[in-house]
């Protein structure tokens, strides 16, 4: 009767040879060569049960870290902590102890909130420090403006912030608003480039009726050095109550209108210098 396996009818006495020569320590690519065995399923049906000699076994660089991947879980670590411990990934920190039993809690509940958030108030604080360090770095690469510096870039303030002439209604005066007071210092710093007096400033505070008003009023008074005679009667903003404001609180001081008295040619003469500005950089691409 012929054998399952066609032309290897002696398929006995071949494995018998087969299982002799993976004892004597040769690997599956030797004994097909021995044997002229070519087909991959009747091989392996040969050396069934034999296991491979140890010199063919690839080196796993992983055994290491498993072990101690074990020893530590053994010891009550979390995955967490073993991925940091070891370096390696979460995924493999569970594939290595997922069949050991879990670890009982080193800390109640409320310790380990007590350190999830004494880690984020740690985090936050470094990346606090380093927002801080980027604005300190670009705030001294700037220096000193220049003349020309400080007209350039009061003029770019005007036109982002301040009123402007509409072909459909002429208001060739200088108003500027802004709740920005280092916008309003820059501002204030150009005025005085440009030889406009203080006599020239008229200022008024904007600002909901819910806020501090008269806290307000000081504030804006105090940062632009101004009394009460240069100061209109403040602009109050009525508050709707469907509405939730985020502006609020000690540091919401509303608005500050400055108002140049006379400034229709000043007027002309910032929207010409814009004009220039966009004229620049078009020829600079």
């Amino acid at each position: 009767m012929a054998h399952a396996y066609g032309k290897y009818a002696d398929f006995e006495g071949l494995r018998e040879r087969a299982v002799a020569l993976r004892r004597a320590g040769l690997s599956l690519r030797q004994i097909r060569d021995e044997l002229q065995v070519h087909n991959k399923e009747t091989l392996q049906r040969l050396v069934e049960g034999e296991p491979p000699p140890q010199w063919t076994k690839r080196p796993n660089a992983k055994d290491d870290l498993r072990d101690r991947a074990r020893e530590l879980r053994r010891q009550g670590w979390t995955y967490n902590e073993i991925q940091a411990e070891l370096g390696c990934s979460k995924s493999s920190a569970s594939l290595w102890v997922r069949d050991l039993p879990h670890p009982e809690p080193r800390c109640t509940p409320e310790e380990q909130r007590a350190r999830m958030n004494a880690g984020l108030a740690r985090l936050r604080a470094e990346q606090d420090q380093a927002r801080q360090e980027s604005k300190r770095e670009a705030a001294e690469a700037v220096g000193d403006l220049s003349d020309r510096e400080l007209f350039m870039a009061g003029v770019a303030l005007y036109w982002a912030e301040g009123q402007k002439s509409k072909p459909y209604q002429r208001r060739e005066s200088v108003t500027f608003v802004n709740s920005d007071p280092g916008v309003i210092q820059v501002f204030l710093a150009w005025l005085d480039l440009l030889d406009v007096t203080r006599e020239r400033l008229r200022f008024r505070v904007m600002i909901h009726e819910s806020a501090d008003v008269a806290a307000a009023e000081h504030y804006w008074a105090n940062h632009v050095g101004g009394d009460s005679s240069s100061f209109n009667k403040t602009t109050l903003k009525r508050h709707n109550p469907k509405t939730v404001r985020k502006n609020v609180g000690d540091t919401y001081r509303g608005c500050l209108v400055i108002y140049v008295r006379q400034s229709a040619d000043l007027y002309r003469r910032i929207e010409g210098a814009w004009y220039g500005i966009v004229l620049g950089a078009h020829s600079a691409t």
